[in-house]
């Protein structure tokens, strides 16, 4: 597959598209201020990024309680924000490049310049490897369990995989992303144990 420089835009030569299973809808409620999924059976399923947040060891809670303190509540908070604003409009992008073909122009606002930049690096650095998407923000649940959503679902150098994108300022030391290992491996387990996708790999 090839990324043409068209200017404005990145324009594919083919849709990648190709929403092969029906991936149901799972409403997502807040509890506490934490995410939880009402799965069809009735219950209020934990998500996978709600338990790893509620088990995070000692020193990472310190580490961001103290990161908290030193830029203050209100700063803290902001930053916060903006991350997840930002990741929004990076999965915007990407939902686009995968449903129409390309990653429209950047535009006016300052503020999509940095997530249109991390949208083309996923592209250049993962989805052109991707030649044909299953599922787009697919549900997953394990009875009972816990569920979770994975931002992609499909075919990756010939091999079936799921797929989450990841947004961040800077690059991560690789002691600092064990979560991201853990979120794939639990949502691989349920794509794999619960759909008819045999998934042999996880990407972020």
């Amino acid at each position: 597959m090839s990324v043409i420089d068209a200017g404005v835009e990145k324009v594919l030569e083919f849709n990648l598209y190709n929403p092969k299973f029906d991936y149901t809808p799972i409403p997502r409620v807040t509890i506490d201020g934490k995410r939880f999924y009402a799965t069809p059976d009735g219950n209020k399923l934990p998500s996978v990024t709600t338990i790893l947040d509620r088990t995070k060891s000692e020193e990472s809670k310190a580490a961001l309680h103290n990161w908290r303190r030193a830029v203050g509540a209100e700063r803290a908070q902001a930053i916060t924000t903006e991350a997840a604003n930002r990741g929004t409009r990076m999965h915007t992008y990407l939902e686009k490049y995968i449903r129409e073909g390309a990653i429209p122009a950047r535009g006016s606002n300052p503020f999509s310049w940095p997530s249109h930049i991390m949208a083309e690096e996923v592209v250049n650095k993962g989805l052109k490897n991707v030649s044909e998407f299953w599922g787009i923000e697919v549900p997953l649940y394990f009875p009972g369990v816990y569920a979770g959503t994975t931002d992609g679902a499909g075919i990756h150098l010939n091999e079936e995989s799921i797929l989450d994108y990841k947004q961040t300022n800077k690059p991560k030391k690789r002691e600092w992303i064990d979560d991201y290992f853990v979120q794939l491996c639990a949502l691989q387990k349920l794509i794999t144990k619960f759909t008819a996708l045999e998934s042999k790999k996880a990407l972020f």
